[in-house]
Parts: structure tokens; sequence; C-alpha cells
């Protein structure tokens, strides 16, 4: 079954099931492989994608519940010659440590600097909870969305710049 879906600005038709879990058509039908499959069972945040604006868990989200909501990942932020603001924020802080779970947790901080562009710490404590770094690096994390909300408050609080 042919649907269509808006990826990064892109519209893209997709040959998959309906229940096909949206992580894998990202990955591969589009080979968009920045989110990664983890647990696959939501629970540690390495699928995390935006759909209409929200951070969502793709590997437990089904294509079918895209709709026409556009999905932003992390490849529609920068690319590694021209990284976004807050994927810069995040090399600048050194937040990667083995990589694994930083595009989810880039997408979900996206999600939250989208809505609120002066967040509290622990309004990102709060929002970044959910997605899961073994590797130890929250602290260098929580700076990063620091670093990137501070960027955004310079700029007079306009999302454009993320």
């Amino acid at each position: 079954m042919t649907i269509q879906i808006q990826v990064n600005g892109r519209a893209q038709a997709v040959d998959a099931e309906p229940a096909t879990p949206l992580l894998y058509v990202l990955r591969d039908d589009l080979q968009m492989n920045g989110a990664k499959f983890g647990c696959g069972l939501g629970q540690c945040g390495a699928c995390t994608v935006m759909v209409g604006g929200e951070a969502v868990l793709s590997c437990i989200t089904p294509l079918s519940a895209v709709g026409t909501r556009p999905v932003k990942t992390i490849e529609g932020l920068g690319t590694v010659d021209k990284p976004g603001a807050l994927q810069r924020a995040f090399l600048q802080e050194q937040a990667a440590q083995c990589g694994y779970c930083i595009a989810g947790m880039v997408m979900r901080a996206q999600a939250l600097l989208e809505k609120n562009p002066a967040p509290s710490d622990e309004q990102i404590r709060e929002h970044m909870a959910i997605n899961l770094c073994r590797c130890g690096t929250h602290m260098r994390i929580l700076r990063a969305v620091r670093r990137a909300a501070d960027g955004l408050q310079a700029n007079g609080g306009k999302g454009g710049t993320l």
C-alpha cells in the first residue's frame, strides 16, 4: 500500500503497511538512519523524531498514526558540514559519548525548544527524562540544551535559529 508522508519538508511516497513502525519506514524505506532502534518498546528514546511538532517514539508509532502531520528527523536539522544551532550546542558541550542516543536526545530537545524557547533547568530535565543515555553524559546533554536555549534568548526568543 502506498502511503504519503511529509518528512523534513519533502513529500515522500512509501510502500508499507499502515501498521509498520515509523522508525522502519524512515530507516528502511527512506534511508534516514539518524533515528536509532534501541529497545523497540518505546522505553529508551533512541528512536525519537518529531511528528506534528511533538516528540514521538518512532519504534512504537505506526505509520498510520502520522497522517498528514509533518515528520522531522535529525537529518532535517542540519548537516555534518552545517549543523543546526542545537546540534552545534551538543558538539560544543561534547554531549555525545558513544552517540547512539544523541539523535533522539536532540530531537526531544528540539521539540521542547520549539514550544518553550526559555525552559527552566527543571523543565529541561523533566522533558528529557524519557530518553536514556547509558554513557552517563546527562549533565553535558543538559548543558547543551541550556546553551541552545540561551542562544535562542540572545536572539530574542525566536525559534528560527534552531
